[in-house]
């Protein structure tokens, strides 16, 4: 009897290099035989080779490949091979045995549609009959006339994976042979513009999908003229949909695949707030799917291999590590990761103190290294189930400050897309006053960023990105302004710039980041905004009566908990 596999659901995440691929070109044999002028090298020679993309087969079909073709070494050891099926003349005709010296030892190989993708030249052309050149019919042309590159869900990425890559013992299926995946489209790089077509709501078992737009129910950044990103209450989707798969009892892992830059801040998000004791993986690429020395296909196996090693699980079964991103065969918690660069390798661990939780050897081995000490998902006390259902948010109304109500959960128990905080990085170096006697009436534009959080009515906060370690900005006046948003309502934490390896300095009314980037530090703050709701509301705040600050001060302190400890 044989042991079952591990079930792993696959979320697609927003601008995904990693679900991405080149763009699709009308091959040099399809430009013969239609006529059309080549693809050509520098030198104006048609190019030697095209590109094979992955296609189903229509109908079955024999093909013969010549013996001792594989590897220019094959024929080296000819003699501890077997006969091969038959030899081609110059005639053409494939006959059991040789009739002269010239003729060819071939294979027959019987290929069918049911195989799965083969890599073949690409033959399609445009509607008016020139050649594809790229992803759009008119080069930076509208939305009518795109091609898309990235795919809508994980499902082809993953096919293409396990059937065309080559693990070192030569084998395929390195995703099959270790787990059963489902695909799930969360917040995905690309969509059904014209809705999900009839072959394909049947292969999927679902019904009717209306028209998808970009930008809103799908975000990728290619074409480059056409890109857009995720907006802030896509965050609440994601959110109540990673949670429910997470939750199901359905699985014993999730992957989730995001763009490079981005998958830290998702990741470290549901260490915070998604409640699960199974193994969440992050995945990301510098370099699309097909491309030379892609990358994504070794770290979404390396997820696969991670979830069905067991490896993250303690005594009672409960994942240790919280949320990683695994990249490069290196396993990062997600409270430290960041991308320092868009090349293969480029992520590093924040902080300066561990973050890089394990590894996957050149073997294939799965070590831990490191376990995280803050909290992370079911130890979370920002977890989705135990937030509360409503919160007080300082907003401005009818010109004056008061607390409004802001729900946190709906009557089904799913975040709001109102819940998601508005929270602000401010960033200063030095130098930054423009005069030598500067106040907070020189600071127009950061005075209408805590004008606009207020006038939102809904929860706000400020990041103060400043001095290594210490959280501080530069400018006396910058800070007097920002202590005027704290008795506004609005928390502000200050963090070090760039990537600190010290922690900031706790003050009694700013919360100190640790040693967060601001990034991290941003959405540390969403989440205890949905936990806290805003900080107490001094009558004038630019001038606070001792008992407000005290009532501040305490607000400020609970922050500080959940900043010392996720």
């Amino acid at each position: 009897m044989t042991a079952s596999k591990p079930r792993i659901a696959h979320l697609s995440g927003p601008t995904a290099t990693i679900q991405n691929t080149p763009p699709l070109v009308t091959s040099n044999k399809a430009r013969a035989r239609l006529g059309l002028p080549p693809l050509t090298d520098a030198t104006g020679e048609p190019l030697r080779f095209d590109a094979l993309r992955s296609q189903r087969l229509a109908l079955p079909a024999k093909v013969y490949v010549e013996q001792f073709s594989a590897h220019p070494l094959e024929s080296d050891a000819s003699e501890l091979y077997g006969p091969p099926d038959g030899w081609v003349g110059r005639d053409g005709v494939v006959r059991d045995g040789p009739m002269s010296d010239d003729d060819v030892p071939v294979y027959a190989i019987d290929l069918h549609p049911e195989d799965g993708l083969y890599p073949l030249p690409y033959m399609a052309v445009q509607a008016d009959g020139s050649p594809w050149e790229e992803e759009m019919a008119v080069p930076l042309g509208p939305e009518s006339v795109a091609r898309q590159g990235f795919f809508p869900d994980g499902s082809w990425s993953f096919e293409e994976i396990d059937r065309l890559g080559i693990e070192d013992k030569g084998t395929a299926s390195s995703i099959s042979s270790r787990a059963i995946v489902d695909f799930y489209r969360v917040a995905p790089p690309a969509g059904y513009t014209k809705g999900l077509p009839a072959k394909k709501r049947r292969d999927m078992g679902e019904g009717d999908i209306e028209p998808e737009t970009r930008g809103r129910h799908f975000n990728g950044y290619k074409p480059v003229h056409l890109s857009s990103v995720p907006a802030r209450p896509s965050l609440a989707k994601i959110t109540n949909d990673v949670q429910a798969v997470a939750s199901s009892g359905d699985y014993d892992g999730v992957i989730w695949t995001q763009g490079s830059p981005q998958v830290e801040e998702t990741a470290y998000w549901m260490s915070l707030l998604i409640d699960t004791t199974i193994p969440v993986c992050g995945n990301s690429a510098q370099r699309p799917q097909g491309l030379i020395s892609a990358d994504g296909p070794k770290n979404i196996v390396d997820s696969v291999s991670f979830i069905a090693s067991g490896r993250w699980a303690d005594a009672s079964g409960r994942n240790r590590c919280g949320v990683v991103v695994i990249e490069e065969q290196q396993y990062f918690a997600a409270r430290e990761v960041y991308k320092s660069d868009a090349r293969p390798g480029n992520y590093r661990a924040t902080g300066g103190h561990g973050g890089i939780i394990g590894q996957t050897t050149h073997a294939g081995a799965i070590h831990l290294t490191y376990l995280p000490a803050y909290k992370h998902t079911y130890l979370s006390e920002l977890r989705t189930t135990v937030l509360p259902d409503t919160v007080k948010a300082a907003a401005t109304v009818d010109g004056a400050l008061t607390m409004v109500n802001v729900a946190i959960k709906d009557a089904a128990g799913k975040i709001t897309e109102d819940a998601i905080p508005s929270v602000s990085i401010v960033k200063e170096g030095g130098y930054f006053d423009e005069e030598w006697d500067a106040t907070v009436d020189d600071l127009p534009v950061l005075k209408a960023m805590l004008d606009q959080k207020l006038a939102l009515g809904r929860l706000g906060g400020i990041v103060a990105e400043g001095l290594v370690p210490y959280g501080r900005l530069p400018s006396k006046a910058s800070m007097s302004l920002l202590e005027r948003a704290v008795f506004s309502g609005i928390p502000v934490v200050g963090a070090g710039r760039g990537a600190p390896e010290g922690f900031a300095d706790p003050t009694p009314i700013m919360i100190a980041g640790s040693n967060l980037t601001s990034i991290k530090a941003r959405l540390l703050l969403m989440a205890s905004l949905m936990k806290l709701g805003s900080l107490p509301i001094a009558a004038n705040p630019a001038a606070p009566t001792p008992d407000e600050r005290a009532s501040t001060i305490a607000a400020v302190k609970a922050y500080q908990e959940l900043f010392d400890t996720h």
